[in-house]
């Protein structure tokens, strides 16, 4: 038995594992009410938690809503709207040789489910699943990160008081301790949002019971600015979406890859805006109530110690300031002169801090994304149809975004996902719904069977009717691998 905070893992799960066969089995009606209540209960409990993610790492009411609170809502709205459609499932088209069977796909759930959430967005990244799990008729164990303890704690307040706890029920603690005790249980499906280094040690600890799993992870995205990009419309959404949540976004624009000649006016026009954004001193950014701090001060000694590598190898420090551990600040820093063998650019940054790298020609960029690990997203900016295209054509990630950052992710109609080492599988909206289904294939017979004709004894007289059916099946076959 093993127990934290109080709580007993083994016997929630043994609870959920008793209850799952009646939730699999709740109507779409029935998901829809408890989508509902979800809804009402974050609505009137969220000046909570705008107090919580404030006390955690200084995030603005505004942002917080913008950020988190409105995808979630958006996210249950278009869920009730669309879950009646989902849940039907869909009718195949009849197969040649079958033609008294009928085909159709049916999503049934996947069972018990565990959902790891990360803390830079602690409340959007573990209810946005939760809401596709609940709409797929799963049970649910979740686990938010200890690096956001009061908005962990809010959470399992709101989370305990809206589902009764053989549905829903949320374990708190330390991440690595309580994570690998978890995945020792036999859930169906595994669900988590994260590191790729982490993400490879879950999907190993899940693969022992067969657990299909969801990696949404991340890696250095990259912004390329065409030959053609013109600066000054460019700057101020690159920028909006690299100190969004202080940088540490899984998808933010991570680095930049721009032409030479073009280096110097980017650099200063992004100083600028981040001085109208957050004020003109460091001094006044580092007061603003606008600009979201680091998650914690292990995260600022490292941004700090990635900020003087790089300017000892030689980048320029177009606007920067001073690293506050204690306080946990990292201050809006632009690099220029940036070059591949600096520690800035080996690994995700996951803080306000963007280095510009110059290109002579588009194929030295390409290239450049092409010889690194997939990213979850490529930003590209510039007027040129055939530059966007050639980028396109040359690069993968998991989204894509054309003269803008982060809003992507805001069409609930496509997927949300990585690829390679930014993720596993997809979700948001239908394909939300369906990473936490199962994709059965029904088949039903009618009363007619065509397929006895070709059942044993096969060595019949070469004029016999069944002789005679299978020249027709085999002449057949052959037409239509010739169509």
């Amino acid at each position: 038995m093993y127990k934290t905070n109080g709580i007993d893992i083994e016997r929630i799960f043994k609870t959920q594992r008793q209850n799952r066969w009646k939730i699999a089995q709740t109507t779409a009606n029935e998901r829809i009410q408890k989508l509902k209540k979800l809804r009402c209960a974050i609505v009137q409990n969220q000046d909570a938690f705008y107090e919580a993610v404030w006390k955690d790492f200084h995030k603005p009411r505004f942002e917080a809503w913008l950020s988190e609170v409105f995808p979630v809502i958006e996210e249950i709205d278009y869920t009730i709207s669309h879950l009646k459609r989902w849940m039907k499932g869909q009718k195949a088209s009849r197969v040649f040789f079958l033609p008294t069977t009928q085909s159709r796909l049916h999503y049934e759930p996947k069972g018990c489910i565990l959902i790891f959430s990360p803390w830079n967005y602690p409340f959007l990244l573990l209810v946005n699943p939760i809401i596709s799990a609940i709409a797929a008729g799963n049970v649910i164990i979740a686990k938010p990160s200890h690096k956001t303890p009061n908005v962990s704690a809010f959470m399992a307040r709101l989370f305990a008081e809206t589902f009764p706890e053989n549905e829903i029920a949320l374990i708190e603690g330390d991440g690595s301790e309580i994570g690998d005790k978890l995945l020792e249980f036999p859930f169906d499906h595994v669900f988590f949002t994260g590191s790729p280094k982490i993400g490879a040690h879950i999907a190993e600890k899940a693969a022992q019971s067969h657990a299909s799993v969801t990696l949404e992870l991340g890696g250095k995205s990259p912004t390329i600015l065409l030959p053609d990009v013109d600066i000054k419309r460019t700057v101020k959404r690159i920028a909006w979406g690299k100190t969004l949540n202080g940088g540490q976004t899984c998808i933010a624009p991570d680095y930049a890859l721009c032409p030479q000649d073009k280096v110097q006016e980017f650099a200063e026009a992004f100083a600028n805006e981040i001085k109208q954004m957050y004020g003109d001193t460091d001094a006044m950014r580092h007061e603003s109530k606008d600009l979201v701090h680091i998650v914690d001060k292990r995260a600022v000694e490292r941004h700090a110690a990635l900020i003087k590598d790089a300017i000892a190898k030689g980048a320029s420090q177009v606007i920067g300031g001073v690293c506050d551990i204690e306080n946990r600040y990292t201050p809006i820093t632009v690099l220029t002169n940036v070059t591949p063998d600096m520690d800035i650019m080996k690994s995700e940054i996951f803080g306000p801090i963007l280095p510009i790298m110059a290109y002579k020609t588009l194929d030295e960029a390409v290239e450049f994304i092409q010889n690194r690990p997939k990213p979850l997203a490529l930003y590209i900016f510039g007027k040129s149809k055939h530059d966007t295209r050639y980028v396109l054509q040359n690069t993968t990630s998991g989204s894509t975004c054309i003269n803008n950052t982060i809003i992507q992710i805001e069409n609930l109609d496509v997927p949300f996902g990585g690829v390679g080492m930014s993720g596993t599988g997809n979700y948001h909206g239908f394909y939300g719904f369906k990473a936490f289904s199962h994709e059965r294939n029904i088949m039903r017979q009618k009363s007619f069977d065509a397929v006895t004709f070709f059942h044993p004894p096969y060595g019949i007289i070469s004029n016999s009717p069944r002789s005679k059916i299978q020249n027709f099946a085999e002449k057949a076959l052959r037409f239509i691998k010739s169509m």
